[in-house]
């Protein structure tokens, strides 16, 4: 005879098990997705094309531009003062980057096809150009500061030999901070198995540590630091210029400042604007959500070809835009036999500006 009390056990854990069953069955269970593994954002081919030719017309556009520069900078019979010693280098690092554009213009479009260490090289060019080009900006800016705002200052040090150190100094920090370039290698493309990407690779165990810290020097040196150089001193500059007789050319004057900080603001803050963001989603700082990680990615997409056309614009805003920079560059088309120089002389003569437009061009 069985045992009542077992019995009765057996039948709670039967309406236990119906309960558990009724309240867990197909009809109450569904999927977290914001615990789901978002999916990787990937272009279309049209787009990927798009950004191809973009990259080749950047590229057609940078390096007759900065080759221009760099002749007309580097041939001049006298001695070169700072600020055109940073505009020579600052030519040749944007002719870096430009060299690196047909590589990355042949990766989106067929995947990367020059193998690692190519992939590799690349890389390190670009971060190298990447940052010396901000330095030099900075640079710059340090240097007209010290022209029109700390004249006497700027009289007494030896102005030129300084500016051959900093020179040096601003390629030494450039190639260390590209190091990292260094982890690039040549891996699977995520849409597309069968081609592959040129991509940073790090050990899983090590890979946040590592990415965060490159991070944190790209936002730090690459922008932040020249940002806040950069702002003070075209501020105080332009409000010394304010009190500068010379209502023409003192208006020109702040108006090329003006325009060059613009230009640096809005060519690299959106790309550095999206890539913190994607640092804060990647070191959980923000909270992780698909659908805001999947615009960041686009962002980060769309914003990285805004920065590259920087590269064209610089000899724009600081050469071809200048008065004394059409001289030397109509002075070195006469001796070129290019121009006649009768035309030569009269465009010279209607080109002339004052001591202070000079500098600050």
């Amino acid at each position: 005879m069985a045992d009542p009390n077992i019995s009765s056990l057996v039948l709670d854990f039967g309406s236990v098990y119906d309960e558990l069953n009724f309240t867990y069955n197909d009809s109450e269970f569904f999927i977290d997705h914001e615990t789901q593994p978002c999916s990787p954002f990937s272009p279309s081919d049209a787009v990927m094309v798009g950004v191809g030719i973009f990259y080749i017309l950047v590229f057609l556009l940078a390096i007759p531009g900065n080759l221009v520069v760099g002749l007309v900078i580097g041939l001049s019979n006298k001695a070169l003062p700072p600020s055109d010693l940073y505009l020579l280098h600052l030519a040749v690092a944007d002719l870096l980057l430009a060299i690196t554009l047909p590589f990355w213009a042949v990766s989106v479009t067929w995947g990367w096809v020059f193998g690692d260490a190519m992939c590799k090289i690349i890389t390190i060019l670009q971060e190298l150009s990447f940052y010396s080009s901000i330095l030099f900006l900075t640079c710059i800016s340090m240097d007209r500061y010290m022209v029109i705002v700390r004249a006497m200052a700027a009289r007494k040090a030896n102005r030129q030999l300084v500016s051959w150190g900093v020179c040096g100094a601003v390629w030494a920090v450039g190639a260390c901070l590209s190091m990292p370039g260094l982890f690039s290698t040549s891996l699977s493309s995520v849409k597309h198995s069968s081609r592959t990407a040129c991509t940073e690779h790090y050990e899983i165990d090590t890979a946040d540590n590592w990415r965060l810290a490159t991070r944190m020097l790209r936002h730090s040196l690459g922008f932040v630091i020249p940002l806040a150089i950069m702002l003070p001193c075209y501020g105080v500059t332009i409000r010394r210029l304010l009190h500068v007789r010379g209502g023409f050319q003192r208006q020109r004057a702040m108006r090329m400042i003006v325009v060059v900080v613009v230009a640096f603001l809005l060519c690299w803050m959106p790309y550095h604007i999206a890539v913190m963001a994607d640092t804060f989603f990647r070191t959980k700082i923000v909270p992780y959500r698909c659908p805001a990680r999947m615009v960041v990615d686009q962002a980060m997409f769309a914003t990285q070809s805004l920065g590259l056309l920087h590269s064209c614009v610089n000899p724009l805003l600081y050469a071809f835009v200048g008065e004394k920079f059409r001289r030397r560059l109509l002075q070195l088309m006469r001796k070129a036999g290019v121009l006649e120089r009768a035309s030569v002389s009269r465009a010279s003569r209607s080109s002339m500006s004052s001591e202070i437009t000079s500098t600050v061009m």
